[in-house]
């Protein structure tokens, strides 16, 4: 397993890389986005150059507002086309998959109109991650996607589509928590893994382990039923670094827990 963290795009980037650094995490979930690291203002040569400097590496992550279901169809491939121009950055920084965010937003319109959008978004998009070599994975989103089934109306739809879990996502507007569900059917297609705590209901809160209602235990144990042995990036926004380090811990000892006590039942489990 392997644990990063996600920069602050209303920070500079090699701030938020040192301190990344500093703390000894595996790898920077990387956001391209306006404020500071907007793609039309980074250098991913130079980035590339910093991060193997530092001893990081990189997953992809694009803004999670992007309109890729937008009725209005210029603006939708206008999305498309800035996302193009992500995928592009991210294989010169190093990147192997970036994530997408499926989008919600399509008033008055059915949700099967809104599934038919995103799907075409995505699939004008696989040709250019095919040809820079970085795969794409869409994220589970609290509302529309956040579910076995709704993310099944991408996956399904999508066999190259890789799946981004978010733990955290996974315990808001449901009635209960939806992890488990989702990695016992997608396992296979999990390519990254983003955790936090929130005290469920409608505020992703962003809080470190431990701080809320999430059980983070059993989607942990689900995932290393497939053998997940990934990226996972602590999604604990705040500036003390401090709970960050301390959810580090939380999740490593939790994982080693879990390891051990899955060695142990295959041991005493007769052939």
């Amino acid at each position: 397993m392997l644990i990063g963290a996600m920069n602050n795009p209303g920070r500079d980037l090699l701030s938020e890389f040192k301190w990344m650094s500093e703390m000894g995490l595996d790898f920077v979930d990387l956001t391209l986005e306006p404020p500071e690291s907007a793609p039309w203002k980074i250098d991913p040569k130079k980035i590339r150059s910093i991060l193997e400097d530092l001893g990081l590496t990189v997953v992809g992550h694009t803004a999670f507002y992007l309109p890729f279901s937008c009725t209005f169809d210029s603006i939708r491939r206008a999305a498309v086309d800035e996302t193009k121009r992500c995928l592009e950055l991210f294989s010169i920084i190093g990147a192997k998959w970036m994530n997408l965010h499926p989008d919600r937003q399509a008033p008055f319109h059915s949700r099967h109109f809104v599934i038919e959008q995103n799907v075409k978004s995505i699939r004008e998009l696989l040709p250019a991650a095919r040809d820079v070599g970085v795969g794409l994975m869409v994220e589970n989103v609290p509302g529309e996607f956040n579910s076995r089934a709704q993310l099944g109306d991408l996956l399904e739809a999508i066999p190259d589509l890789g799946l981004h879990l978010d733990i955290g996502h996974c315990n808001l507007q449901v009635a209960s928590n939806t992890a488990v569900d989702i990695i016992m059917a997608y396992g296979p297609r999990i390519r990254h893994v983003h955790i936090h705590d929130n005290k469920g209901g409608y505020a992703d809160l962003h809080l470190p382990l431990g701080a809320g209602n999430l059980d983070y235990e059993a989607p942990l144990q689900a995932l290393q039923s497939w053998g997940y042995d990934g990226t996972i990036t602590l999604e604990v926004f705040s500036p003390d670094h401090h709970f960050l380090g301390y959810s580090r811990e939380v999740l490593r000892e939790t994982w080693e827990s879990l390891k051990a006590k899955r060695t142990a039942q295959r041991v005493l489990t007769p052939a």
